[in-house]
């Protein structure tokens, strides 16, 4: 059974910092074969791609809305993927959501549908 647990959301005040987790298990292969991403969705709005890293962790994409402020990074050896999140903004306030999706190439994807594992999302709350 595949399993995306993310953890580290929270209220924040505007201008601080918060690291979110997602906990990868049960792959059908090696954690080092997939894509990583983030997403959020706000109340009323579609899901948006905040981040995604290759296998390798050595390219990353990121959103313009967060570029500068957020890094993404992952530690293959832990089965585990990361979203520092820096100078936080209130619109930053969403639920976020990993996802993986198996990858032959040394690329990433903004498209959602092309992930295939979601967790269930962490809540960020960001206080003005």
């Amino acid at each position: 059974q595949v399993q995306l647990v993310e953890s580290g959301g929270g209220l924040v005040q505007a201008g601080g910092s918060l690291r979110l987790s997602c906990a990868v298990s049960g792959l059908p292969f090696s954690f080092s074969m997939y894509v990583m991403g983030w997403f959020r969705q706000a109340p009323g709005k579609e899901r948006e791609f905040v981040a995604a890293i290759d296998r390798s962790g050595g390219r990353t994409d990121m959103s313009d809305s967060v570029k500068g402020r957020f890094t993404i990074s992952r530690d293959n050896a832990e089965n585990t993927g990361y979203l520092q999140m820096n100078s936080l903004k209130p619109e930053d306030t969403a639920m976020y959501f990993c996802a993986a999706y198996m990858s032959f190439a040394d690329s990433v994807t903004k498209d959602h549908n092309q992930y295939n594992y979601w967790g269930q999302g962490t809540q960020v709350t960001v206080s003005s």
